[in-house]
């Protein structure tokens, strides 16, 4: 068995390969035959929407690095040269996994009636109705360029699909071909559905190539391809700045002519066009990717077949039961008598939304103060801010403009909030505002009462019918007073003391975690029983991985569920032999981050201590943002979060993925096998299942293990 020295880089992994190893698992999701043929088109987009995501971030930051001479190790060792080369070579895998799924998928819809054709497979009856769509609304939004001598390359946009082409006049042979780019602006369809009983689509460029002389008249296509770029979208902006909107609007507008760090591009291009493109673009020839197969897989999850609803999920509706009708009946005389956990999407988010609706129209509400970090586009949380200040009440936003991607929308937001007489706030300029917090505070009877909630996700209706998240309601007094104090350390920059509960990052977030380890350690030394159990998007912190070996040496057993990145290798002698690692990739995003702790006990246990959190366990979450970590007290929910929710990610087969000490990820199930445990299909059902029947399932599951 490997051994490794505590004190080497080898004890960790690299985290961009770790990261995609994960699109990876999501990729492989793909083959699964246990998802719906639909169901698994999207994966293969997913996977290819997250790898343009690493480049345009991740990626970029690495090239900006090495541009700027700066060469610093990565806690595993390798210099920024070296972590570019790898990262290369392990995305250059995936593109080539990406497309042979795609083409293997692409033989499956076929099969099952769907076919993506080309142009030759037309009937005279199908390009004379296409003809007709390609005048009215194609032709309209697209626009031509001929690169010549007289003017510059056009600015391409980030991820924007481009046809290239070679055109010949057909009247005069001995005029030089035209070289022309045709930008497929992203409020065009990719896909065209055909008329007809067959279900047939045609990818719009083969449109455009079919009806050529519309757009050039008397020119035929010698030549054509089809590739987009990716380009450095990490937003710099001046924090010293007095008008920090108006900064982050021209740092915005500056993404648009970010640096390209990928082009990638149709392998059948012809030279003398990857050549035409390349030299312009100004990309380093490692940076170019020739496809095999379909360009811009992340567009496949537009293809929609309403008439086949067997080759996508059943609609799944969270069942209410009959606690939670009451809570949505009256929120405030429901929590006044006890705390709630709602575990979305199984149960509703619109238990969420209801409460801030209620809050703004209840006479009694004389305040709301919210975090902000994303939202949906019809935002139903900001119309609930909205009303509620033109109601009266003061209500604070705490917007964080640094939310990547969706900077512009929470900007507009930010403006119609104040417009409406929200005071929105910006948060503290050296720290994102990442934390997910509520309080409602009203005049009541017996005095000023406030009412909490705190999510592990964001405030996005449309993410939370796929997103596991956890919503916390309380009115607990200490627990609220906490929270006031952590709103008034975002608005006015006064550091928090005495917490009774609330444990917030920067501050104390990464010291609390640690301490959490070293209790379980001291614990393992007394033999004592010491456990940790911990569900997490991503695990990178050093000193956080680090404290979790020393655990591990101590004697402590660590079950970790990270979906993500992890740097820590489990399984090492000496190391990390007591502790496991698994990643759970499903129909939804495994995204709540929960940490438990014996805390002397065999877990699950009554006197663990149990934590749900804003927070993943990165340097970024503990340093570099506001984040929060709420201890839960109330006895039944904590049970629900030990006994159902983490003991069924843990005993899951389903879906689940276990990680070795050499970073390969073995799938515990091939997904044939329907009898295995699955922790999502067992959320889906918990509304029809008694106690009784709960437990049964999740003792015959624990037993098989």
């Amino acid at each position: 068995m490997e051994t490794i020295d505590f004190a080497s880089a080898s004890r960790f992994f690299n985290r961009e390969l770790s990261w995609l190893e994960f699109n990876r698992r999501v990729l492989k999701e793909a083959e699964n035959p246990r998802y719906p043929l639909l169901e698994r088109v999207k994966f293969l987009a997913i996977s290819g929407s997250n790898l343009q995501e690493f480049y345009m971030v991740r990626y970029a930051g690495l090239k900006a690095q090495l541009k700027a001479g700066i060469n610093l190790l990565s806690d595993d060792g390798k210099s920024v040269s070296e972590r570019i080369r790898m990262v290369r070579n392990s995305a250059n895998s995936i593109h080539a996994e990406q497309s042979s799924i795609c083409k293997t998928l692409f033989k499956e819809l076929k099969n099952q009636g769907i076919e993506i054709i080309k142009t030759k497979n037309l009937s005279a009856e199908d390009i004379n109705w296409l003809k007709d769509k390609f005048t009215r609304e194609i032709f309209p939004l697209i626009t031509p360029i001929v690169k010549n001598a007289n003017n510059e390359f056009p600015l391409l946009l980030n991820q924007e699909q481009t046809l290239i082409l070679s055109l010949r006049n057909k009247g005069n042979f001995s005029e030089e071909e035209k070289r022309v780019l045709i930008p497929l602006p992203n409020i065009l369809k990719r896909f065209i559905r055909l008329p007809g009983e067959k279900i047939r689509f045609l990818p719009v460029e083969e449109a455009i190539i079919l009806f050529i002389e519309i757009l050039f008249p008397d020119h035929e296509v010698m030549g054509r391809g089809i590739f987009y770029i990716v380009r450095d979208s990490i937003v710099e902006f001046d924090e010293r700045a007095d008008d920090l909107v108006k900064g982050f609007e021209i740092a915005l507008e500056r993404r648009k002519r970010g640096s390209v760090v990928r082009l990638v591009i149709d392998k059948k291009t012809p030279s003398d066009l990857i050549r035409f493109i390349s030299e312009d673009i100004y990309v380093d020839s490692e940076d170019i990717i020739l496809i095999d197969g379909f360009i811009g897989i992340k567009q496949l999850s537009s293809i929609e077949v309403p008439e086949r609803p067997d080759l996508s999920f059943k609609d799944y509706k969270p069942k209410k039961i009959n606690k939670q009708k009451k809570f949505s009946s009256d929120f405030f005389s429901f929590l006044s008598k006890q705390d709630i956990l709602l575990h979305h999407p199984y149960e509703s988010f619109d238990f969420v939304v209801q409460f801030l609706k209620q809050a703004s129209k209840d006479i009694n509400v004389i305040s709301i103060k919210q975090t902000l970090y994303r939202t949906s586009k019809d935002s139903p949380i900001i119309k609930s801010l909205i009303q509620a200040a033109e109601n009266g009440k003061d209500v604070v936003a705490v917007v964080e403009l640094r939310a990547r991607f969706d900077e512009e929308a929470n900007i507009k937001w930010a403006r119609d909030l104040e417009k409406a007489g929200v005071k929105v706030f910006f948060g503290l300029r050296e720290y994102k505002t990442h934390s997910k917090m509520s309080l409602v505070t009203r005049n009541e009877d017996k005095g000023i009462k406030t009412y909490a909630h705190f999510g592990t996700g964001n405030y996005n209706p449309d993410t939370a019918n796929t997103y596991t998240d956890l919503s916390f309601f309380s009115c607990n007094k200490e627990l609220c007073l906490d929270g006031i104090k952590v709103f008034n350390y975002l608005t006015g920059g006064i550091i928090p003391r005495d917490l009774s509960y609330l444990t917030i990052a920067p501050l104390s977030l990464r010291g609390k975690i640690i301490s959490l380890i070293e209790n379980e350690i001291k614990n393992a030394q007394k033999g004592k029983p010491a456990f940790i159990w911990a569900k997490m998007n991503a695990l990178v912190d050093a000193n956080i991985v680090d404290a979790l070996y020393r655990a591990s040496r101590a004697g402590v057993s660590i079950e970790l569920i990270v979906r993500g990145i992890c740097v820590l290798r489990p399984g090492i002698k000496g190391l990390s032999e007591n502790i496991r690692v698994k990643s759970i990739i499903g129909r939804f995003l495994e995204h709540a981050r929960i940490y438990c702790f014996g805390n002397g006990h065999i877990l699950p246990s009554k006197k663990a201590k149990v934590y749900i959190s804003s927070a993943d366990l990165m340097y970024r979450n503990m340093q570099e943002r506001v984040e929060t970590l709420i201890p839960i007290i109330d006895d039944e929910i904590h049970d629900r979060i030990m006994n159902e929710i983490m003991r069924a990610e843990i005993l899951d087969k389903g879906q689940s993925w276990v990680l070795d000490k050499d970073m390969q990820y073995t799938r515990l199930s091939n997904g044939e096998n329907k009898k295995v445990f699955n922790s999502q299909d067992f959320f889906c059902n918990l509304s029809h299942l008694s106690l009784s029947d709960k437990n049964k399932i999740l003792k015959k599951a624990g037993d098989k293990q």
